[in-house]
């Protein structure tokens, strides 16, 4: 349903202008209309505030029964040089972060000590000086929405799960699902690579791999708009990639919509190797480009899920995943495509 032939969409993109009609014939959303139909149209401004700020979002999560990563400390105002090192003194691994960035900017993570020092997963050092001017460039708003001043959250590091060790490089994959009026309707799992710098972002490099709704296998991936069938540092095989725990993952970003109100919001996930899939942060303004890494459009899904009746959307979290998962299965998988 809704696949698109992504050769041809390519062809169009390098060939500069593509007109709204092509991507609609193509089944492909683009911005005008998600901003105009979905987010406009589902999403109330009031409810913004859940998602813009990833402490409100920590604390309507916990409301609502949704894992989360451990919140160490949050400083609202501008700590004082004592406070920050008491908070960071005694741990070994850390992240610290604007409450309102966006983009992934001013997110420190901390995995190792080195004497007074602290090592980021690239090994570079960073010392404690580095550490405070970090959280007051923060709280100067540097990071954050708008630049107005901000608050900095300090958490605990993940203690991410294995499986996808060799799948990303110097950074931790995290996977996007986009939920609309409570019902998953397509994810992609975000690696970092070396020309990523480690971070999960694909306009800077990172790969998108598309998730089967149905399976929780890829079922494709791209590295800045290339079809691609390896990791391209570790050389590793995505048609090998299963996401475990792939119906609870679900099940968690399905419950972002009662949790935020939100009628089109995109949920941020990462697989802790104990508690399972916790929540990272929600968004409600995700952006496209996982038509891309699925080789998918969303119009036709959405128009899909629009297209029901109120009795249809009165579903239980359960309900909508399995609606989903049977609903948006993928054509074929990487793992099939190769074989």
């Amino acid at each position: 349903m809704g696949r698109f032939n992504f050769n041809q969409f390519l062809a169009k993109l390098r060939g500069g202008f593509v007109s709204p009609f092509a991507l609609r014939r193509l089944g492909v959303l683009g911005m005008n209309a998600r901003n105009v139909h979905y987010i406009a149209r589902y999403n109330d401004r009031d409810l913004y505030p859940i998602v813009d700020d990833k402490l409100n979002t920590k604390r309507a999560a916990r409301r609502h029964g949704i894992r989360v990563p451990e919140l160490i400390a949050a400083f609202d105002s501008q700590p004082s040089r004592r406070r920050v090192l008491e908070v960071i003194e005694p741990l070994w691994q850390f992240v610290i972060k604007p409450a309102r960035g966006s983009g992934g900017k001013g997110i420190l993570v901390v995995v190792g000590r080195e004497g007074e020092n602290y090592l980021k997963p690239s090994g570079a050092m960073v010392t404690k000086e580095d550490v405070l001017r970090h959280v007051s460039n923060i709280h100067s708003g540097l990071y954050s929405l708008g630049g107005k001043p901000d608050r900095v959250m300090v958490e605990a590091l993940v203690d991410f799960d294995p499986v996808f060790d060799k799948y990303s490089f110097e950074g931790v994959p995290d996977i996007r699902v986009i939920v609309f009026r409570g019902f998953p309707v397509m994810a992609m799992l975000r690696c970092s690579t070396h020309s990523s710098d480690g971070k999960a972002n694909l306009h800077q490099g990172a790969v998108g791999v598309g998730i089967d709704l149905a399976t929780g296998k890829s079922c494709h991936a791209v590295q800045r708009g290339l079809r691609i069938s390896r990791h391209p540092d570790t050389e590793m095989p995505f048609g090998e990639l299963v996401v475990p725990g792939w119906r609870d993952l679900l099940r968690l970003a399905s419950s972002c919509y009662e949790m935020t109100g939100l009628g089109y919001l995109g949920c941020d996930i990462v697989l802790d190797r104990k508690r399972g899939p916790l929540l990272l942060e929600a968004n409600a303004r995700p952006g496209l480009a996982i038509q891309v890494a699925n080789g998918v459009g969303l119009r036709t899904r959405l128009k899909h899920i629009e297209a029901m009746d109120l009795e249809q959307l009165e579903k239980s979290v359960e309900e909508r995943v399995n609606y989903s998962m049977q609903e948006f299965a993928a054509v074929r998988t990487l793992e099939q495509k190769s074989a």
